[in-house]
């Protein structure tokens, strides 16, 4: 159990260092790791998956290849480049960091972890990965990774989501950090916890550069490591979902400025689950008469503290008269409007 005087072995920086030089995964902004690159991949990385990130990271760069382009993109843009990827007010606040990167320092990310914490969306561990990697600065990046190679390192049972715990690992770490490598090392645990070290199944003990220094392994407890809080169960909210179609074109609306998805484009839909018929009743109070409204399916979408269960219906419009809906065609949903993932698990099809 890592206690007071119980550190962090400063053996693990060169086991780190020549590990992460013998191989590490190839990854586009470690290719060119300039502030910007690594400023927007680090962002996309929040919540997802490498993998997954890749290609939106490729098309994002190749669209707005800098701060400039950035802070000056329409939002229509800047949300279909995110679509899918899901967290949006992550991109949201890329933009406003990206304008006030224009305005007060010339397009330039300022190369100071105090100042890039001042800049939407970035907070801790974020402001540390890109000090360290883009300006080689002595920044610790602790996120979930880090702290469970290090907690099974030093076999610490102390609760990782605790604010002390991290604090604690960042000081330690801070302190280690080889001059001149600063952003391999940052990558060398990244990589570590990714690939070997991993979060879900049993870590790949015979893989990894820390080992013999390891505790966990050596007391074969990496199974009870890292120590956290159970989570709370997460709310579950009944939606009823509308597929709505007049003539060509489906129905859209667009979500309040605040609050979960704020301001992202959507299907129809209504709170619980509602009968065939009291959807009939509930689309005609908002001035929308329906023929052959029917049963479409279910789909399921999970947020981090909210599970959405969907139930869906497709319907020809008679008359949409007067309502807060656009109506837009198939191809204009493809190239101009931006869906959730919640609502692009829905399938449809033209009647």
């Amino acid at each position: 159990m890592l206690e007071e005087e119980t550190r962090i072995p400063t053996g693990i920086v060169p086991r780190l260092l020549k590990w992460y030089d013998q191989g590490h995964r190839i990854l586009p902004w470690r290719t060119t790791p300039i502030p910007y690159y690594v400023w927007v991949s680090e962002i996309m990385l929040q919540q997802t998956r490498v993998e997954a990130v890749i290609p939106y990271f490729k098309r994002f760069v190749t669209e707005l290849p800098d701060v400039f382009a950035l802070a000056g993109a329409e939002e229509s843009v800047l949300m279909k480049l995110w679509e899918g990827l899901g967290y949006y007010r992550r991109v949201r606040n890329l933009q406003a960091a990206a304008k006030r990167i224009v305005a007060e320092y010339d397009g330039e990310m300022p190369a100071s972890y105090a100042m890039l914490r001042e800049l939407p969306g970035i907070g801790e561990y974020t402001a540390g990965a890109i000090a360290s990697i883009a300006f080689g600065l002595p920044t610790p990046a602790v996120d979930g990774n880090v702290l469970r190679v290090l907690s099974r390192v030093c076999e610490d049972y102390r609760d990782i989501l605790k604010q002390s715990v991290k604090k604690d690992i960042g000081t330690q770490l801070a302190a280690m950090y080889p001059r001149g490598r600063c952003g391999d090392f940052t990558q060398s645990l990244m990589e570590l916890g990714a690939t070997v070290c991993i979060p879900n199944g049993t870590p790949h003990c015979d893989q990894c550069p820390l080992s013999d220094l390891c505790l966990a392994y050596q007391h074969n407890s990496t199974d009870e490591l890292p120590v956290k809080t159970p989570k709370k169960p997460r709310k579950v909210q009944r939606k009823t979902v509308f597929l709505l179609y007049d003539g060509d074109k489906i129905a859209l609306q667009k979500r309040a400025e605040d609050g979960l998805l704020a301001g992202m484009w959507e299907y129809p839909n209504l709170d619980l689950h509602l009968s065939q018929q009291e959807s009939i009743q509930a689309l005609a109070d908002m001035g929308i008469v329906v023929t052959d409204l029917e049963p479409w399916g279910k789909a399921e979408h999970i947020f981090t503290h909210i599970e959405w269960k969907m139930q869906v219906y497709r319907g020809v419009c008679q008359s949409s008269g007067e309502n807060k809906f656009v109506w837009v065609t198939e191809k204009q949903m493809e190239e101009e409007f931006a869906l959730p993932t919640a609502f692009r698990k829905i399938k449809r099809k033209n009647p």
